[in-house]
């Protein structure tokens, strides 16, 4: 039998980045004189990258600043969270059993991720996860990023040769998988700041354990 292609997004699927990445944004936006963010608020922008964090606490703080300001703001934000890039960040509970469990049953894993490559590899790196993957796709490498199928094609290095499953958290993951003809999980707990329910997953789980029981379910 030959076992599906399962490609991860990363952040908000594999690994808890937002406290790193609302560490590292308080720190550039106290330049401008904001305060810290409520990080409640901006947890689920984090998969929209830097500058969008940036926007977002500045608009919410009222402070107007150019656009070579948040030129400035977002090359600090990238060299300070590339600097010490798992300070706070570690994976979702259930994700190393799981990703070694998927590996032992002959599955191929791969993650396509809107991150830059140049920094998605140093993380899964840092938290000794690189070993579960055959390919590390960065948002900066593809000939177009998620939710183009390009990047998911990319990731599992075919175009349907065998089934691909997109597992992700949010709208770029969706999309992604609808446009590469391929099946979708969705983690609920993950950065999604619309209803999860409303990206049409094929199945949508609130742990990571139960990836291989969904799998067996979805590719019967």
């Amino acid at each position: 039998m030959t076992h599906a292609s399962l490609v991860f997004d990363l952040d908000g699927t594999l690994v808890d980045t937002a406290p790193d990445l609302i560490r590292v944004l308080n720190d550039v936006i106290a330049d401008v004189g904001v305060g810290a963010v409520d990080y409640a608020a901006l947890r689920n922008l984090v998969g929209y990258g830097a500058r969008a964090l940036i926007i977002k606490a500045l608009s919410d703080a009222c402070v107007s600043v150019s656009d070579n300001k948040i030129d400035v703001m977002q090359a600090e934000f990238l060299r300070l969270y590339a600097d010490d890039i798992a300070q706070r960040s570690a994976p979702f509970e259930g994700i190393t059993e799981t990703l070694a469990l998927l590996k032992r049953q002959g599955y191929a894993l791969s993650v396509a991720t809107n991150k830059p490559g140049w920094l998605a590899r140093p993380l899964l790196d840092a938290l000794n996860m690189t070993h579960y993957f055959d390919n590390i796709v960065g948002g900066d490498e593809p000939k177009a990023k998620k939710p183009n199928a390009a990047h998911i094609f990319e990731a599992c290095g075919h175009r349907g040769r065998s089934p691909i499953v997109v597992i992700g958290d949010s709208g770029p993951d969706a999309g992604a998988a609808i446009n590469a003809g391929a099946h979708c999980i969705m983690m609920a707990y993950g950065y999604c700041p619309v209803p999860i329910e409303s990206l049409k997953a094929d199945v949508i789980l609130r742990k990571f354990r139960e990836i291989p029981s969904a799998l067996n379910a979805l590719l019967r």
